[in-house]
């Protein structure tokens, strides 16, 4: 197991806690005895994870959010029940293979927040294991991501925005998105953040660009949080994607497998992923859209660090200097 995420948002639980947990969503009959049967998953960034063996042996995940009383981010609010209904919807609608939801409760009776059961994808993380591979086993990967993100981009939705509620009436994309932004830099400014720029510069990026949003005008689901890091992988085949938290109906463009094609250093495979996507952005709208949305990623991620009390200051480090790299492209200058 590697070293544990850290993060305020951590929501962890006693055993007693945790046992309560499985017997609410299980039943008392399949509530695990002893004390070796929970063990916390390392790799997630917001939300706690538990891998729990019940009673008759069958392995299921546990994810809890937050306490009530840490503040998050605008767009972090409800991202357990949206990860939720993005569970179903994708099962549903799709084959992409997501693991099954077994048992949701908000009640807050048991812990101050809410969590869920689902099941336990058998196989390794490719975030973690990526070191390990070949080349050719990274790009038939990164492939079959690709091919997995073209169809969750096949569901349609109603409204932009937010997968859960109606959104508000008539919105376009461009409304909707820079209003997403706006949330990430009011954040920033709320905690006092150093992006490294005044705010003023992002605000204006935006604002300059914003007639690239206008074409689009057909909302999907868009996953967005689709890394390496939420792929699961066994035997050369894509068995599992986990986080789906931050769904929303949007432009397929803000997945992010297109990230990489924005900046070279930044994380992932873009000619595989692209390669089985089938499609990549060309046109000067289409391109300008995709750095908008690193834009919006790597605000993000630099806001985030606080929110969530980091105390390793890489990924802040790394964000910024990303976030630096973005703007020079933006013929902007200190």
């Amino acid at each position: 197991m590697g070293a544990v995420t850290e993060s305020i948002t951590k929501n962890r639980q006693s055993t007693a806690v945790l046992r309560a947990m499985v017997a609410r969503a299980y039943g008392e009959d399949r509530a695990p005895e002893g004390d070796d049967w929970a063990e916390e998953l390392t790799n997630g960034w917001f939300n706690v994870a538990y891998r729990i063996r019940l009673r008759d042996g069958e392995r299921v995940v546990l994810k809890i959010a937050p306490p009530r009383g840490v503040e998050v981010m605008t767009y972090e609010r409800d991202l357990m029940r949206t990860e939720v209904a993005a569970l179903a919807l994708v099962r549903e609608r799709t084959g992409v293979p997501v693991p099954a939801v077994h048992f949701h409760d908000d009640s807050r009776e048991l812990c101050d927040a809410e969590y869920f059961f689902m099941e336990f994808v058998d196989g390794d993380n490719f975030g973690v294991i990526g070191e390990t591979l070949t080349e050719e086993e990274r790009d038939a990967y990164w492939e079959a991501i690709g091919v997995a993100n073209r169809e969750l981009n096949t569901v349609p939705g109603d409204h932009f925005g937010p997968l859960l509620g109606t959104g508000e009436p008539g919105a376009t994309w461009r409304r909707v998105f820079t209003g997403i932004v706006e949330d990430v830099l009011r954040d920033g400014e709320r905690r006092a953040v150093d992006l490294g720029w005044d705010y003023a510069v992002f605000r204006k990026i935006v604002a300059d660009r914003a007639d690239s949003l206008d074409e689009v005008t057909e909302p999907v689901f868009v996953e967005w949080d689709l890394w390496d890091g939420n792929a699961i992988v066994r035997d050369g085949a894509l068995v599992g994607i986990i986080d789906h938290e931050r769904a929303l109906y949007g432009d397929p463009l803000m997945e992010g497998g297109f990230a990489a094609d924005s900046l070279e250093s930044f994380p992932g495979d873009s000619a595989s992923f692209v390669r089985g996507y089938g499609w990549a952005p060309s046109t000067p709208a289409e391109l300008t859209r995709r750095k908008l949305y690193t834009l919006h990623l790597l605000l993000v991620m630099v806001v985030e660090t606080v929110y969530r009390g980091h105390t390793d200051p890489s990924q802040y480090d790394f964000s910024r200097a990303q976030l630096d790299a973005l703007v020079e492209t933006f013929g902007v200058r200190r």
